[in-house]
């Protein structure tokens, strides 16, 4: 059967889904290929970070997920499993904590969500073949031909769409080899956690094993572990029932009983990543255009904050109404953040290591000392949480390419927050001091809001993406008349003719104009 569409998508899993979402909100019409014929309930990818929040919740989605979240104490991340407990609050974001749930509620709510808005999702659907002429591509699929303007591949580690057109992944393999299950217990000893808390005070090293037991709910829990001897094994090998009960046993004792396994499966800390996140007119993101060792709970989130970056970007370009060359900067953009991710990662399978030797020992102990210095910790914490990321975006003013502040806002309708600004995907002009003139009419898909903000946001007006960055900001009229239709034309849409046509001079008034 052949099917067009405008985009198609390889891969349902968060990455995949968040695209999918953000496309269809766009109105762009979209295909979501997934070979699983239904979804897997697993624990996996189980954290949502800071700025992953922050970002889900400018589109509305982040409530349903809290109304989800599994109970867990309030206490910041970790860096390579050290015992000091990251600290967000000088980031000042709402979302200071971690939350957890399981990946496959992630999944589910994205799906709803995506298809409301009609995104398709195809499930069973494992892609045969792809192909493309240098004017889209075509994708098999299972019995389905699929024609479409791009393909984006967010189909994991193992990238089907990858190997077929033959992009390298360079990196490392992987050294160490674990197990992630969920399991039940009928009896617990003393020693299994009874709260979801800091991530040192889950894992455990005894008797050859290392382990960490996390609570969700009841009887059922998500075990992570590994042994010294995996001299026989290989990531393909089955998970026995037996091997996992022998890791309970011996990390928790004999009192802890497996009484079942929902799942289980094996995975590395193997470091790639693709040379480019653009090739023609397929792209790639999430685990198929990066992996790393899963310290600190950065793959479902690195995935989810790429396919945010490419939503937009990809639906202007289709639509006609993006700037040249502004879905190349979707490389330009991505490609450092996952390169940075693999940096630290790799740090943290070193500080990491629950079998140190002296000097990793010592390492550990010094780091450990200077994540309880303020600066250190407000570094660190902004690096495993997101909200410190900058974009490299042109600009004068200090705040360009960082994130907006989730400010308290006044308009003439009401009090608001700057989140809520976005739940239509467009860029918002905040104009906070009357400097953007009144009659200003920018391009369809900037929406313009004149509010107040008890809040100093260290501007007088902003101009924010779609993906909630700065990309021009202004302290006066005179720097806004001068530089905010170049910036407008730079990094969102070409400025229409007359934009400044019938300009009422500038004013304070606090009302919401959409383009």
């Amino acid at each position: 059967m052949d099917v067009e569409t405008e985009v198609v998508i390889a891969g349902a899993g968060p990455t995949g889904l968040t695209l999918a979402y953000e496309l269809a909100l766009a109105g762009v019409e979209t295909l979501v290929l997934e070979k699983l014929p239904r979804r897997v309930e697993q624990v996996k990818g189980g954290t949502i970070q800071p700025r992953t929040a922050e970002l889900l919740e400018l589109r509305g989605l982040l409530e349903p997920m809290l109304r989800r979240a599994l109970p867990r104490e309030r206490v910041g991340s970790h860096f390579a499993m050290l015992p000091v407990p990251l600290d967000c609050t000088p980031w000042q974001t709402r979302h200071p904590y971690p939350i957890s749930i399981p990946q496959w509620e992630v999944e589910e709510v994205l799906e709803e969500r995506a298809t409301a808005r009609g995104a398709r999702i195809r499930r069973g659907a494992a892609v045969t073949e792809v192909g493309g002429s240098g004017d889209g591509v075509t994708v098999s699929a299972d019995g389905l031909r699929v024609r479409a303007r791009y393909l984006v591949a967010c189909d994991g580690g193992r990238s089907t769409v990858r190997k077929f057109l033959g992009v390298p992944f360079p990196g490392r393999p992987g050294n160490s080899l674990a197990v992630l299950a969920d399991v039940r217990l009928s009896a617990t000893s003393s020693l299994v956690p009874t709260r979801l808390g800091h991530i040192s005070d889950l894992t455990r090293q005894v008797n050859g094993y290392w382990a960490m037991l996390v609570p969700v709910g009841g009887d059922r829990y998500r075990l992570t572990f590994g042994r010294e001897d995996e001299a026989e094994t290989t990531r393909d090998t089955p998970v026995t029932h037996e091997e996992i009960a022998a890791a309970l046993r011996a990390v928790y004792g004999e009192e802890t009983v497996l009484s079942g396994v929902d799942n289980a499966s094996r995975f590395t800390d193997a470091t790639r990543q693709v040379e480019r996140y653009r090739v023609g007119d397929v792209l790639f993101a999430g685990d198929a255009a990066h992996i790393h060792t899963p310290l600190g709970g950065q793959g479902l989130n690195t995935g989810v904050q790429d396919a945010f970056n490419l939503g937009w970007k990809l639906a202007a370009t289709i639509q006609g109404r993006a700037p040249d060359g502004l879905l190349d900067t979707y490389h330009a953009e991505r490609h450092p953040v996952g390169a940075g991710v693999l940096h630290h990662t790799s740090a943290q399978r070193v500080l990491a290591d629950l079998r140190p030797n002296e000097d990793v020992a010592a390492l550990r102990d010094i780091f450990t000392d200077l994540l309880r210095l303020p600066e250190a910790n407000r570094h660190l914490a902004g690096l495993m949480s997101g909200l410190s990321l900058r974009y490299d975006l042109p600009g004068e003013h200090p705040l360009t390419g960082c994130r907006m502040r989730d400010a308290d806002l006044l308009t003439d309708a009401g009090p608001t927050r700057v989140s809520a600004l976005f739940g239509d995907g467009h860029a918002v002009l905040l104009d906070l001091a009357g400097i953007v003139p009144s009659g200003l009419r920018p391009p369809s898909g900037v929406d313009t809001v004149r509010a107040e903000s008890a809040t100093d946001l260290s501007a007088a007006a902003l101009l924010v993406r779609p993906d909630g960055y700065v990309c021009w900001a202004a302290d006066d009229a005179a720097t806004c008349d001068a530089t905010l239709p170049a910036a407008i034309d730079r990094h969102l849409a070409a400025v229409p003719t007359g934009m400044y046509d019938a300009v009422g001079g500038h004013q304070g008034t606090t009302d919401r104009e959409r383009a």
